[in-house]
């Protein structure tokens, strides 16, 4: 995990390629485009790749051998299917060689109070899937107390990262960012996704404390930073 100090592009120490997730999650998105993601992950070292589950076994073929890691999504976007059909869905991946789950975590029993379900299922993704779960709160559909209270069911139940959207409905700022790291305590990462498209946002999330970037314009990061003349 990169370290979780807050630093910016500005930073001669700072690769953005190793911060970004790059995804191709839209519901067309073709075998070509996959195949075309998978290039551009490779192009640039970013450290995952996250695409459909349908998508999982072609991208882990075309991925072998490489330092970049197969991501998919798990109970996505709402996040509302049982725990049991969740469990199925990331076991398969991880079977098939995925390495890195999102994990949409159920709002429903969190806003209806029900805490101890909602632990038990992010902890049995992380017990019984033994890889990365990056929890997906959707922070623009909860109140800042409910944030703080997903982030350390999440945090005590295993899960990897905090993160903060799907992108289907509202992205990442910087303040539920800085909220994000300030919970994470050192102790998980932190990952802005939805709406980061361009290098100044990028930065700014970094420096609000992310340590992972989930966009699917990784290309287009990388081709502002060629043009401004950074390596």
């Amino acid at each position: 995990m990169l370290s979780l100090e807050r630093k910016g592009i500005a930073d001669s120490s700072i690769n953005l390629a190793e911060y970004i997730d790059h995804t191709l999650l839209l519901p067309m998105v073709t075998p070509e485009q996959i195949d075309q993601g998978c290039e551009i992950a490779l192009r640039y070292g970013f450290p995952t790749f996250c695409v459909p589950p349908c998508y999982v076994p072609q991208v882990v073929e075309r991925l072998h051998g490489s330092p970049v890691k197969v991501s998919t999504v798990v109970g996505f976007p709402l996040g509302t299917t049982t725990a049991e059909a969740k469990l199925y869905e990331a076991q398969l991946a991880v079977e098939q060689g995925c390495r890195e789950l999102d994990v949409r975590i159920n709002l429903a029993w969190l806003k209806a109070g029900e805490l101890d379900r909602l632990h038990a299922e992010i902890a049995q993704l992380v017990e019984e899937t033994g890889v990365c779960v990056k929890a997906i709160l959707e922070t623009a559909l909860l109140t800042e107390e409910e944030k703080k209270l997903a982030g350390e069911i999440c945090i005590d139940a295993g899960a990897a990262f905090l993160m903060t959207s799907t992108g289907w409905m509202g992205g990442a700022t910087l303040a539920d960012v800085q909220l994000l790291w300030q919970l994470s305590r050192g102790k998980v990462g932190v990952k802005a996704s939805g709406g980061i498209r361009t290098v100044a946002q990028a930065e700014a999330m970094i420096q609000a404390g992310a340590s992972r970037i989930g966009t699917s314009w990784g290309l287009e990061l990388m081709q502002e930073l060629r043009a401004r003349g950074t390596p």
